[in-house]
């Protein structure tokens, strides 16, 4: 089965549609696949429901796509760096639906593994329980929380071999494998595609059960928030 891919057009092409529902990794700036976002922003693809930690910030990551209104959706954790992210969501243009970074990691995670939901006390007593089933255990109160399967997971790792095993690189590491694993497709952007057999098993973090295309391309990596000592 072939996996690589040339570009980010062709390795989403035949995948897209309006109203598909995406779950994307990275966190902030880190590890976002900005290949594949630009690739979608490029097809038009509209009415999209984004399942991500965060929108990046106004002209980088999703927020490209929030800028031209492809995004009907967020299921997200935090919006704060993204100022038309905010905008759009406190004039009512953006629904969206709040869920702690933990449990949008486990939802993700919990649909890739084929479970339909699980248990959690984050969120319990706070508006994220509302209107979601309690259950107590042991004379605590949790609530449920659905496994999230999404129409395609887009992700960026570090390397990837051909066969779709891949390693991501240090923090890197966050939001990508439960993203990859919750997609019904998965496509991977990775800086370097090296030949298989080459990896340590040991040090592989996402099987290429769970990967269907791979690109190799170069990216920008920006830094969210640049902090540095005067001179």
């Amino acid at each position: 089965m072939k996996k690589i891919y040339p570009t980010a057009a062709e390795a989403l092409d035949g995948l897209l549609h309006d109203g598909m529902f995406i779950a994307a990794g990275g966190f902030g700036l880190c590890g976002i696949p900005e290949l594949l976002l630009q690739a979608i922003k490029e097809a038009g693809t509209k009415d999209l429901t984004f399942a991500s930690n965060n929108a990046g910030v106004d002209d980088f990551g999703i927020g490209i796509l929030l800028q031209t209104r492809q995004v009907k959706k967020m299921i997200s954790s935090y919006v704060g760096e993204n100022a038309e992210f905010m905008r759009q969501y406190l004039s009512g243009e953006l629904e969206l639906e709040f869920n702690p970074q933990g449990t949008l990691a486990e939802r993700m995670r919990a649909g890739g593994c084929g479970i339909p939901g699980f248990y959690t006390k984050t969120g319990v007593g706070t508006v994220i329980a509302d209107g979601k089933e309690h259950k107590d255990f042991d004379g605590e109160t949790y609530i449920m929380e659905r496994g999230i399967v999404a129409d395609l997971a887009i992700v960026k790792a570090w390397k990837a071999d051909a066969t779709g095993n891949l390693v991501f690189r240090k923090t890197a590491r966050n939001f990508n494998p439960p993203a990859a694993m919750c997609g019904k497709t998965c496509v991977v952007e990775v800086e370097e595609i090296v030949p298989t057999g080459s990896l340590d098993p040991d040090s592989i973090h996402l099987p290429g059960i769970y990967v269907h295309r791979i690109i190799q391309g170069d990216h920008e990596k920006r830094i969210e928030q640049r902090t540095v000592r005067s001179a």
